[in-house]
Formats: structure tokens, C-alpha cells, sequence
């Protein structure tokens, strides 16, 4: 009885829109209180505790790493790059867009950063190329969560905290796929651009252009292999990484391209600021909400109900698979992180599945809610940013959803796409 309060009063706080952090902070004192097991100051407690972690400190600096890069003329670099490559192809300016967020995403961790950062600049141009703006705006919202599978990764960080998983590894397994499902969604911009006949730039791309754009913007490209080769070359660790990212972000900004002045760092600060606050709520409360599942003995009733149902590996994992998608279309990615790893992560292991190939599935699984409706994060700046309404916005990216579920079942059942560069 105590799990059907806990989840019902939490679906009740979220049906009546109360922010995500606080309706799993309500839910959780409503089921204190009903249980009587635990005293109030459990919630109090697991705010303080569940924050205080030195892996966790990767969170706000790297916030803090794609504001300033965001604003910094770091993308606007990245994209010319982009460009120079397929500018000149059918679709081009779709394909460039994409590319982008793969580079920013190796930047930023955040899928609503990107989205802010390259849809402010990207689907203006798209749309005066004479793109439909529906589809510019789906693209940036879809190639948008591919800031949160390629490193660094924000949900990665709040999943290897959970799980006790190495960030590191996390990391390295997450290029692969992030490279797929980028290259996924390019395949259908491409056929979708083809059949609309969204013609290239009328510009022939040659190597001089390219490695002119390249060395235009070889400040902002240096930046993901100074994060994740001082990682992987054990310089320091992914929180120390981060602190460097905002050092070196910084100085790229404000003395090598001088587009970010130093009167403009306040308002860069208190942004993310208020974005690390938003965050934190959520780890703090969502760390309560699964302790007390954790303590009710919930996490396993349900895994003793999904094996109920099979025994077979491949119907448990689908079964996973499914029930992520679902909660990740209605829950905000890091409190379903928080919340889940310890229910799903045993039973993934149990069937055979490396605890670091399971985070990277269940990251993606997560991704794909970031601009699915009715609660995808990215399409409400997609939408913000472009003016086109959620309901045309939602229709534009049905068939990036698509791309991206075919490429998580190849990385589901080919484990060696997120594992390959993993060290034993």
C-alpha cells in the first residue's frame, strides 16, 4: 500500500503541474507521513546528503562550461565547420546543424543547452535557406539530445553516482553511440530534404574552405579532446575536467575570440546558476523518493515481477527498454536516473548486462523522452526559440524518434557498439 501512495501521489502533483523536483519531494513527505516508518527530517537529511558528493561537482561546472561556450561564439565557430564540410549537399544546412550538435554536445553534457545554443543561430538560417521552419526546429530539438549520450554527460555523472558505475568508462562507451544516432538522424534529414528538395548551399566546398573553418575554430575543437583525453590519459578526474572546461571555455571566450566581455559573466553565472539549483532539487529529492523505495523493499517486488513475466534476457531487456521510453516521456531524465538505476540496475546485471553498457542504454532510452512529448524539455526551447507551436513541433520529430529507437536496439543487442574502447 505504501508503493501505491507513493506513486500516486506523485503522479497527482506532476498531473497538476507542479514542478518535477517538488512533486517527488511532496510525494515522498506524503508517503513519510502515511507510513509513520520514517521521521519528517528523512527528506531534510537526504537533501543535504545526497549533494554531497565530489563525482556530483561535475554537475554545475560543466552547467557552468556550456553557458560560456554557448554565448562565447563557440558555436557559431563550430557550425561554420560543419558547413564547410556539407553545406554544399542536399540538406545541407540540416546536416551541418546536426554535425553541430554533435560537436557541442562533446562540449556542453546538456541536451537543452544545445538546443539553445544552436537553435538560436541555426534555424534562422535554415528557414532563410528555405527550409520549413516545422522541420528546421525538429531537427535542432532531436540532434539537441545528442548533448546527452556524447561526453561529457550531465545524466551520465548522475547515473555512475546511483550506481556506483565509473564515470570514465561511462564516457568512453557513450562516442559510438552518440556517433550512430547522430548519423542516424543525418540519414533521414537527407531522404526528408531529397523529397522536399532542400538544395545545398551553390558554393563547391574544397579543402582550403574546410581547413580554413577548422582553423577558424580549432580553439573550440580542442576542448572536448582536453576533457576527455586528460580523462582517459588519467590527468584528472571527469569532476576536475569539468572545473578545466570552464577555465579553458573562459579563456577562449574572453581573450582568444573576445565575443563574451567580461560584463556579460554575471548574467552567465546566475544563469547557470539557476539551472545547477533546478538540478540539485531534483537529485536531492529524487535521492529521498529512492531511498524510500529502497527501504519499502519496492525495488524488489518489481524486479521479481518483471522476471515473473520471463526469464528470457532479450523479452526482459525490451520490457526495460519500453517502460524507460514511457517514464521518459513524462519525467524529467535525471530524477528518472536517480529513481530507476536502483530498481533496473540489478535486474539488468542479473540477465547479463555490464552495468556500463546498461547506463549508456538507459541514457539513450532517456534522450529520446528530451523531445518527445508531452514533457520533452527540448521541445519546449526548440519551440521557445523557433515560435513554431508544440503540437506542429511534435508532429516534426516523430521520424527522428524513430531513428533514434532503431539505433538504441542496435546498441542494446550488440553490446560491443558502447563497450569496444571500455578496459577491463
Amino acid at each position: 500500500m505504501t508503493a501505491v501512495v507513493l506513486f500516486a501521489t506523485f503522479a497527482l502533483f506532476l498531473f497538476i503541474s507542479v514542478p518535477i523536483g517538488i512533486s517527488i519531494g511532496l510525494a515522498t513527505l506524503v508517503t513519510i507521513i502515511y507510513s509513520g516508518s520514517l521521521p519528517l527530517e528523512f527528506l531534510a537529511k537526504e537533501l543535504v546528503t545526497s549533494v554531497d558528493s565530489f563525482p556530483l561537482m561535475a554537475v554545475p561546472f560543466f552547467i557552468l562550461a556550456g553557458e560560456i561556450m554557448g554565448k562565447g561564439g563557440i558555436s557559431e565557430r563550430l557550425f561554420n565547420v560543419a558547413n564547410a564540410m556539407v553545406g554544399n549537399r542536399t540538406g545541407g544546412f540540416a546536416i551541418a546543424t546536426i554535425i553541430t550538435c554533435m560537436f557541442f554536445a562533446a562540449i556542453s553534457g546538456s541536451g537543452p543547452a544545445t538546443v539553445a545554443a544552436i537553435g538560436g543561430i541555426m534555424i534562422p538560417a535554415m528557414v532563410r535557406q528555405g527550409y520549413d521552419k516545422k522541420f528546421a526546429a525538429g531537427v535542432v530539438a532531436a540532434a539537441g539530445s545528442i548533448g546527452v549520450i556524447i561526453p561529457p554527460s550531465i545524466p551520465m555523472v548522475i547515473y555512475g553516482v546511483t550506481g556506483n558505475v565509473s564515470i570514465g568508462d561511462l564516457f568512453i562507451a557513450g562516442i559510438i553511440p552518440g556517433i550512430l544516432v547522430g548519423l542516424a538522424m543525418i540519414v533521414w534529414a537527407w531522404y526528408y530534404s531529397k523529397k522536399m528538395g532542400y538544395k545545398g548551399l551553390n558554393e563547391k566546398t574544397s579543402l582550403k574552405k574546410i581547413g580554413k573553418a577548422i582553423w577558424d575554430a580549432k580553439w573550440a575543437m580542442l576542448i572536448p579532446v582536453i576533457i576527455l583525453g586528460g580523462i582517459y590519459g588519467g590527468f584528472f578526474t571527469p569532476t576536475e575536467a569539468a572545473v578545466v572546461a570552464v577555465v579553458y571555455g573562459l579563456f577562449v571566450a574572453v581573450v582568444l575570440y573576445r565575443e563574451l566581455k567580461i560584463k556579460d559573466l554575471p548574467k552567465v553565472i546566475v544563469d547557470s546558476a539557476l539551472t545547477t539549483a533546478t538540478v540539485l532539487i531534483i537529485v536531492g529529492t529524487a535521492n529521498a523518493f529512492g531511498r524510500l523505495l529502497t527501504i519499502e523493499q519496492i525495488p524488489g517486488q518489481i524486479a521479481n515481477g518483471l522476471l515473473s513475466i520471463s526469464e528470457n534476457p532479450t523479452i526482459i531487456i525490451l520490457l526495460i527498454t519500453f517502460l524507460l521510453l514511457i517514464v521518459g516521456m513524462f519525467m524529467d531524465t535525471l530524477a528518472a536516473i536517480i529513481i530507476l538505476t536502483p530498481i533496473l540496475l540489478p535486474i539488468a546485471v542479473q540477465i547479463g548486462y555490464d552495468p556500463v553498457h546498461f547506463g549508456i542504454l538507459m541514457v539513450i532510452n532517456l534522450a529520446i523522452g528530451l523531445y518527445t512529448p508531452p514533457v520533452g524539455v527540448n521541445l519546449f526551447v526548440a519551440s521557445g526559440t523557433s515560435g513554431v507551436p508544440m503540437e506542429k513541433l511534435s508532429k516534426a520529430v516523430l521520424p527522428f524518434i524513430a531513428s533514434m529507437i532503431i539505433t538504441l536496439l542496435f546498441v542494446t543487442f550488440i553490446p560491443e557498439l558502447a563497450m569496444m574502447f571500455v578496459g577491463k
